[in-house]
């Protein structure tokens, strides 16, 4: 069984003497007020400071604290002056650089690489606050404040850059995060643990350049580190050649990717080290890995080991001041509305999904949390949380009904190398048991005060089939007027990138739903979720599920389409033309279609929203030129009409008609680009 040591363990720092801030400050006038010199951390972030367990830096913060340690807080800082990076002064042991709870490029960037205007995570919704490629910028001014400062990177951003990666909005490869960053270590995934050993470890007088054994980080390395078994898979194997066999022990062995240099030149490596990257994801059995670049090697410890629910309970117990800090005064922050009556229960995903961000920042080992621990942190909701009237807004994660999932057997889950437990089908080794939360949803809604209780977060709806009963308890009590799950589409060429279930289980699920929705004398629907141009999909897979989409009576208010977020395995399907979910081979191996053209992308994204007049011109021409004229039409069997309303469409008046209804009588809206954004899908923290 994997162990890592507890990680409340350490002997506090010394500073433990100065106790708890009620918010970890901001200023200097802050830190005199408690009583502080200097301070021994300062964390750098790109979102505005809530402290509350839903962003990433007040996790962190408070978590280091606890520890004993001065931690001050620079949000969302003047990029463009270095005096900003200045303004607690110098820290006595380390920066930690964060993007924030989303990639900067995410947050600020459309699929169609439109500029955003807005930013949920800034004071009133405001644009601009943070740079692009913030964790760069960000540190790079850290160094130029305070040279010989070590330089610690964390957050989504860093976590998804750690290797070369496809940059989709310089359409380029990019080097690893740390070498562009000038960095000293990186953190990938949940870093509390790896976080909490580096503090301790300069503290004690340890230098940064000596911490090279933390799991779930990357630094540089000048060579192979005496002991060490080098397996090199720089190049792919030929077809029909023997793989060559080396028996070394996993903690002592080495795995080589092909280098920055070799990726940006060769697509089919980098599908490759893509391959290579996520076989080498599970905890329990991942080797090192890494990566040349230039004269310097880019070293990848293994994934950090998962939290224990009695962590887990420590970490979300921390004296949060759960809300915004003082200074915004009573300026509006979208993201910290959206959440702050949410409780997040548990962590990780093992779906596997090629598109999300989640796997590969958070990895596919649930972590959840004790019910006490959750019940009281609603408690807290009720009696401190100012505007609390009641409702609960979510209680889940990444997903809805993974808490407490997972393998039967604990020595099957650290062999595994599966990349979803869930995919192609559910593997027979998971527990699909629902019972612990359908309990833990009885608990809560038994508290005094909580008078109702949503679930926002994605449902897995191919697992929610296993367990009748929690459809019953979700429809009954959790649902209200309609429910967001996430089919992504009906056709199994696009399905099969995706990893995501046909269709058959989203009609069993919703048998279910509808026969628990008329028992409960609801009236509840079902709002699907569809991607737009992910890696797989053809025209005609758009236009068979437009047809299903119409059959069905759905009109899609706002829809995704696919964005190529770094790391992801459907990213570099989209760079490569090759599916990494299989061996690559210089002759044969799998051949990927991506739709990469701007053209194309908004043709299947028109697809989705057929029921646009907008749009209307593109799908005649596209349906023209696939040979299915057939589906253009005045009948409800058509997808578009012949004609034009005035002033819609690239042909303004032609042919138009006004005041005409549409086939389909019932429409829902559906908001599938808010709060889906690939790089931070749940909307939770990026710790």
């Amino acid at each position: 069984m994997l162990q890592a040591k507890p990680l409340f363990s350490h002997r506090p720092y010394w500073a433990r003497r100065f106790g708890t801030a009620p918010f970890l400050p901001t200023t200097r006038a802050e830190m005199e007020q408690l009583g502080w010199d200097r301070c021994d951390i300062i964390v750098v972030t790109g979102d505005a400071y809530v402290d509350h367990p839903s962003f990433g830096m007040a996790i962190i913060g408070r978590l280091l604290e606890a520890q004993g340690f001065r931690v001050g807080i620079i949000a969302q800082p003047d990029w463009r002056d270095t005096r900003a990076f200045k303004a607690l002064g110098k820290p006595a042991l380390f920066f930690g650089v964060t993007s924030g709870n989303m990639d900067s490029m995410v947050n600020r960037y459309t699929s169609d690489r439109r500029l955003r205007h807005n930013d949920s995570y800034t004071p009133n919704d405001e644009g601009g606050k943070r740079p692009d490629r913030a964790v760069i910028v960000y540190s790079q001014r850290c160094r130029e404040a305070y040279k010989g400062v070590p330089i610690v990177l964390g957050g989504i951003e860093a976590s998804l850059r750690r290797i070369a990666h496809f940059d989709y909005w310089s359409e380029k490869v990019r080097r690893s995060i740390l070498v562009d960053a000038k960095a000293d270590i990186l953190c990938y995934g949940n870093a509390e643990r790896a976080i909490v050993d580096i503090a301790h470890r300069l503290g004690r007088g340890e230098a940064i350049e000596a911490i090279t054994d933390i799991r779930g980080t990357a630094f540089f390395r000048d060579a192979i580190p005496e002991g060490f078994t080098e397996i090199d898979s720089s190049e792919i194997e030929q077809e029909g050649a023997a793989p060559a066999r080396v028996r070394s022990p996993r903690d002592t062995t080495v795995i080589r990717l092909p280098s920055y240099e070799q990726v940006i030149e060769d697509p089919a490596l980098y599908a490759h080290g893509s391959r290579l990257l996520h076989l080498e994801a599970n905890p329990g059995n991942a080797r090192a890995l890494v990566q040349r670049h230039g004269d310097r090697d880019v070293w990848l410890n293994p994934p950090p080991i998962p939290l224990t629910t009695p962590e887990m309970d420590a970490v979300y117990d921390l004296p949060y001041a759960r809300s915004p800090h003082p200074s915004y005064g009573d300026a509006r922050i979208p993201a910290w509305e959206m959440i702050r009556f949410s409780v997040n229960i548990m962590r990780g995903c093992f779906g596997g999904c090629t598109f999300c961000s989640i796997t590969e920042h958070e990895g596919r080992i649930i972590q959840s949390r004790s019910e006490k621990s959750i019940l009281r942190e609603l408690e807290e909701i009720r009696d401190k949380t100012k505007g609390f009237a009641g409702q609960i807004s979510d209680m889940g994660g990444p997903t809805a009904n993974m808490y407490r999932l997972a393998c039967k057997d604990p020595k099957i889950e650290e062999v595994c190398r599966r990349p979803s437990c869930v995919y192609p089908d559910i593997c027979k080794n998971l527990n699909t048991d629902h019972s612990s939360l359908v309990q833990l949803y009885r608990k809560a809604r038994a508290i005094p005060g909580i008078k109702k209780i949503s679930i926002a977060s994605g449902l897995r709806y191919d697992l929610a089939v296993r367990s009748p009963e929690y459809v019953k308890e979700l429809v009954t009590h959790h649902v209200g007027g309609y429910l967001k799950i996430a089919p992504e589409h009906t056709e199994e060429g696009p399905l099969s990138k995706m990893m995501k279930p046909g269709m058959g289980s989203y009609d069993r699920f919703k048998a279910l739903f509808d026969k628990y929705a008329k028992e409960a004398g609801k009236e509840l629907y079902l709002i699907p979720y569809f991607i737009a141009a992910h890696p797989g999909t053809t025209d005609e897979d758009m236009m068979n599920l437009a047809l299903w989409l119409k059959k069905n009576g759905f009109r899609a208010d706002q829809v995704q389409t696919f964005l190529p977020s770094p790391m992801a395995t459907a990213t570099a399907m989209y760079h490569t033309g090759r599916n990494p979910l299989k061996p690559i081979r210089r002759e044969g191996g799998e051949i990927v279609f991506a739709a990469k053209g701007l053209k194309q992308r908004r043709l299947h994204k028109a697809f989705l929203r057929y029921h646009d007049a907008e749009n209307w011109p593109v799908l005649r021409e596209a349906l023209k030129a696939m040979g299915r004229a057939d589906l253009i039409g005045p009948g409800k069997h058509h997808l578009v009409p012949p004609w034009q309303p005035a002033g819609t469409g690239n042909n303004g008046g032609e042919g138009a008609r006004t005041g005409r209804k549409h086939g389909t009588q019932k429409f829902f809206t559906t908001h599938a680009g808010a709060g889906r954004r690939p790089a931070q899908r749940s909307g939770k923290p990026s710790s």
